[in-house]
């Protein structure tokens, strides 16, 4: 889970000189027209996402996915990856090596024209050097280069070693010359670069944990190739290294660690359909997955296609899906698990506690959007539908125990569904979900804009008073909550519909709760967790955390979940107020107003210390106050997470807890 500052005050610049202007002349002239890689340093945005952090680390994402195609085509089994003193990374690998020779509609060798010319290299046409790829379909290398302010590549290849030095914004400051000799059988592609501070002038400084869990995913995704990762930067290097033999069989392992599985086995299955379009053979659409069920009530399911995770699904899953529901369904009616005139189990009946890698390698993959989020491809959807039910039948008739012990959980699920289904009509009917009572406590705004509404869910009733008397009437809602909501990690949906807290909520921001959430439907597109600076606060926070990624993710996955960032020390002087929000800020205002040694200051405990108009001025006004955004950059690492701070298994909460107790500031206990 990553939180993001957001910078909540919107510089408008306005052409003065034109704004009374509709008639001002607009000709040809006017337009420009960006050529090469001058486009991408233009507006980066549109290649790599954002050219803050998270935009730094897909650089290095472009570059090893290249050697990841090299691995997919049978050539690579071993990728180093390497942050070095001064946050250049280097990138090596044993693959055949970026061809070298030249290129005929370019007139520039091969390296040249990867790396300077966008939509160029080997991922285009069923003649092309790959059958599959992920990556930026062939703008990869050549936007990695566009970003740095320089960027070296060393091929080796048939025998020699080729290399080449390109400068700030990609441009060659010579041609690809060979330096040196090496044996024949000896062949790769080392790439190293350096990124841009004028492209990125949010930070340069590489996450080396970021890495290592995109690296270790990509190890698992491609068994048997060996992915190491170097950090070089301090007085001793840092190593780790991963290659999973077993791929999606131990990622499925590793995620079920501390959820329980309720079986030994992961069920494996992986087969090839033909690719047919326009009436001609394409080639074929490899699909592979993995599952395991354990004992929790939420199911953990994840899909790749080319190794990209598609977090919104697609055709994959959807086959899958229908494949499970059918083999599920057909088997325990044979063994007569399923009594007659009883209802057929329903897919969410069918998916809880799964945990499940879907993963497809497509020679021609179709996505919904730009994001590449949800696969689209038709033809997908029977493929993996036919493959996963004729080997997931064969399993269950195979272990008929193991099946047994399977339905039996998916009979307890469906029992608790038709519960939590009456449970979810009681709260409809308490609370009116389904016409437009809204509960008690909310005090609601009076706007019903959602894009310019927001809900502060605030802890406790006396910070919730404050909220209420401080708040912008107009555009701002308060729902205080009493005492801390149900831990829905450990909890049925049953006990969670039946929890007042969690009732409130979901009525408040008026979208329903999954499997029938609709994001379309919320009420505010700003939802604040307003909590105190302290352990219960901090507590609070993480179990609706919990909940919002558990029963509503669309709202984390949609950037509408927000933290209040309220200060933790106010200090008066000479009439004045000045507000805090951590030790070093502190230290600075006591030394800009040269306070000695002593000085009195206050520590705020909780929010319902601050009257109204305080709590106004340092944590709601759009102009003043400052929030965090809560992303998520990975799904599978955010699951992870939440199953160990706030599942059965306490061992993974103390590793958890030793592991990043050194970071936390300001800890209050």
């Amino acid at each position: 889970m990553e939180e993001q500052e957001l910078n909540e005050q919107v510089e408008l610049n306005v052409d003065e000189a034109n704004e009374d202007r509709p008639d001002a002349d607009y000709s040809a002239k006017d337009l420009q027209v960006l050529e090469g890689l001058e486009a991408v340093r233009k507006r980066p945005g549109m290649y790599i996402g954002t050219t803050a952090s998270a935009g730094l680390h897909h650089l290095v994402w472009e570059i090893v996915d290249n050697s990841i195609d090299e691995a997919l085509a049978g050539f690579c089994d071993k990728i180093i990856v390497t942050i070095n003193k001064g946050d250049t990374i280097t990138v090596i690998d044993n693959g055949r090596g970026v061809p070298v020779d030249i290129v005929a509609k370019s007139g520039l060798s091969g390296v040249e024209t990867v790396f300077t010319i966008l939509h160029a290299g080997g991922k285009f046409g069923e003649t092309g050097g790959y059958k599959v790829s992920g990556g930026l379909h062939g703008v990869g290398a050549s936007v990695v280069n566009a970003l740095s302010e320089w960027l070296e590549v060393t091929v080796k290849k048939n025998g020699g070693i080729y290399y080449i030095k390109f400068g700030r914004g990609g441009k060659p400051l010579d041609h690809l010359k060979r330096i040196g000799d090496c044996p024949v059988e000896e062949t790769g592609t080392t790439v190293t670069f350096k990124p841009d501070d004028t492209i990125f002038t949010e930070t340069t400084v590489y996450d080396y944990d970021v890495i290592c869990d995109h690296l270790k995913q990509m190890a698992y995704l491609n068994k048997g190739v060996r992915i190491i990762v170097k950090d070089a930067r301090g007085d001793v290097e840092k190593t780790e290294e991963y290659c999973y033999e077993g791929g999606i069989k131990e990622y499925v392992e590793a995620i079920n660690f501390n959820k329980q599985p309720i079986m030994q086995e992961v069920i494996y299955c992986e087969g090839r359909g033909k690719y047919i379009a326009g009436g001609e053979d394409k080639g074929h659409i490899y699909c592979e997955v993995a599952m395991q069920y354990n004992e929790s009530y939420n199911p953990t399911i994840f899909s790749f296609c080319n190794n990209i995770h598609t977090h919104e699904g697609g055709t994959h899953e959807e086959g899958f899906r229908m494949a499970m529901r059918r083999v599920m369904n057909d088997y325990a009616r044979k063994a007569k698990l399923l009594k007659d005139g009883q209802d057929d189990l329903e897919t969410s009946d069918i998916l809880e506690g799964l945990t499940a890698i879907i993963s497809i390698k497509h020679p021609n993959p179709q996505y919904e959007g730009q994001t590449k989020t949800k696969l689209g491809n038709s033809e997908v959807r029977k493929i993996v539908s036919q493959i996963v039910g004729e080997q997931l039948e064969r399993f269950l008739l195979e272990n008929p125990k193991v099946a047994e012990t399977i339905v039996t959980k998916l009979r307890t699920a469906a029992t608790a569904r038709m519960a939590a289904r009456a449970a979810q009509e009681s709260v409809r009917r308490k609370t009116g979900l389904d016409v437009t009572t809204l509960p008690g406590k909310l005090a609601d705004c009076s706007s019903k804009d959602p894009e310019k509404c927001e809900l502060y869910i605030v802890e406790g009733n006396s910070a919730g008073g404050s909220a209420k008397n401080g708040r912008d009437r107009e555009t701002q809602a308060i729902l205080p909550l009493r005492g801390k909501i149900l831990n829905v990690e450990k909890a049925t949906q049953e006990k969670a519909f039946e929890n007042a807290e969690i009732g409130n909520m979901i009525v408040a921001i008026g979208a329903g709760i999954d499997p029938e959430f609709h994001v379309e439907k919320i009420r505010y597109h700003k939802i604040v967790i307003m909590t105190d600076a302290d352990v219960d606060g901090s507590h609070i926070r993480i179990l609706l955390l919990t909940f919002f990624f558990r029963f509503m993710r669309e709202l984390i996955d949609g950037g509408y979940i927000y933290i209040a960032q309220p200060p933790l020390y106010k200090v008066e002087y000479h009439g004045k107020q000045y507000y805090a929000y951590n030790d070093d800020q502190l230290e600075v205002i006591k030394k800009q107003l040269n306070l000695k040694p002593g000085y009195p200051f206050q520590r705020y405990k909780g929010l319902g210390e601050m009257d109204a108009e305080q709590l106004w001025e340092t944590t709601m006004d759009p102009k003043a106050r400052k929030m965090l955004r809560v992303t998520m950059s990975d799904a599978i690492e955010a699951d992870k997470i939440f199953t160990d701070l706030m599942g059965d298994e306490v061992l993974p909460r103390k590793e958890f807890i030793h592991k990043y107790a050194k970071f936390v500031k300001n800890l209050d206990i």
